[in-house]
């Protein structure tokens, strides 16, 4: 259905500007930055609206003239009080409009703030989280302070409308604005107000967690695991796969396995967590590049109940995010499985997830993983 979407999407990008009257682009000067690359680089907008903040990388290499125009209009608070007046639910949302701060000029909204920049082709893809510039219907010379928010992947758009950022945190946000109620034309219901974007340096790499403690210290950690069920606490084994414990801590403490669930239920073999399509809402892009692939630490702890074990696919080296506990002795994982740890607290709850009812290995209600917590020593 994807290209379904994109020429819907396509049809409303064209559609902008078609109730008002713009002055030709080629008949004014086109707006062109003043600033050097390295002055713009490393710049972020954080967009505050009406569901929560969006943060945007901006990007300066790709489309230096968008970015400093973007800014520009920021710092002038040109954003403050427009709307995000046209949505394609899980597709894109569209802002930036300056005639949208008057709730009386609806029918305006889409037609104000183009033709003062000219395209700027480059290498970035309209996949999730790519902030692109809105044009005039057939004059790609003619982008301005509107701008759309990918929801999903559209790289056909790619080679038509420059994008100059990405969304680094927020996506959530972004996908809410998305699926908000909205008429035949996309027009949403209530206002999707932008409160305020400002502009600020890019975050300092943040520093990579759970790298520096020993295996001692990482002994004294404990992880609760909080269900829809109860909770379970797990004590963890570092010294028997260090690497696995250290991305278990990482994972849980950025919050990535917040609203996922037990997926999978094997009667008197496993339950399952972890597995990221089981999330209720998109991982922000700092998640997402915490994920890695890890390299198997398999060791001599014998797959028992209450163990906690890293699953896998075929390759021993693809074990990423999901994990497992085990409910009946299962010597046929021993040596194939990386087991990192074991339920000190809530066998119990361990029990009632593998008695809930299932078709197949999937359970028929929802075993919600409403929050991982580390707690420190």
């Amino acid at each position: 259905m994807r290209w379904t979407l994109v020429i819907v999407i396509q049809f409303v990008l064209i559609q902008l500007a078609m109730n008002g009257t713009l002055a030709s682009p080629q008949a004014q000067e086109f707006f062109t930055s003043s600033s050097t690359i390295e002055e713009l680089q490393g710049k972020q907008a954080v967009i505050e609206t009406v569901a929560g903040p969006i943060v945007v990388d901006l990007l300066a290499e790709a489309a230096p003239n968008h970015v400093e125009h973007f800014i520009f209009k920021a710092r002038e608070g040109a954003y403050d009080g427009t709307v995000f007046h046209r949505i394609i639910s899980m597709g894109i949302i569209q802002g930036g409009d300056p005639i949208s701060k008057n709730p009386q000029q609806q029918a305006d909204y889409g037609t104000g703030g183009l033709g003062v920049l000219q395209f700027e082709p480059n290498s970035e893809s309209h996949t999730r989280g790519a902030v692109s510039a809105v044009l005039v219907p057939n004059d790609r010379d003619s982008a301005g302070s509107q701008f759309f928010i990918c929801v999903t992947d559209q790289i056909a758009l790619d080679g038509q409308y420059t994008v100059f950022g990405r969304v680094v945190e927020g996506i959530a946000t972004v996908q809410k604005l998305s699926t908000s109620p909205a008429d035949s034309n996309g027009a949403p219901i209530k206002r999707l107000e932008i409160n305020k974007v400002t502009i600020r340096e890019a975050s300092s790499v943040r520093p990579k967690l759970f790298v520096t403690e020993t295996v001692a210290m990482l002994q004294e950690y404990r992880v609760r695991i909080e269900t829809s069920m109860g909770a379970i606490i797990l004590e963890l084994f570092p010294d028997r796969a260090p690497n696995h414990v250290r991305n278990f801590l990482r994972l849980s403490s950025a919050g990535i396995y917040n609203g996922t669930a037990f997926h999978r239920v094997a009667k008197s073999f496993v339950i399952q967590a972890g597995h990221m399509p089981s999330r209720l809402e998109p991982l922000e892009v700092p998640q997402e590049r915490l994920i890695q692939s890890l390299e198997p630490e398999f060791n001599e702890t014998p797959h028992d109940m209450g163990i906690l074990s890293m699953a896998r696919l075929e390759d021993p080296a693809s074990a990423t995010t999901s994990f497992f506990i085990v409910t009946g002795k299962s010597q046929g994982l021993d040596g194939l499985y990386t087991v990192f740890g074991r339920v000190v607290e809530g066998l119990d709850v361990v029990k009632r997830i593998e008695n809930v009812p299932v078709n197949g290995e999937t359970p028929v209600e929802r075993v919600a993983v409403r929050r991982v917590v580390v707690i420190s020593p």
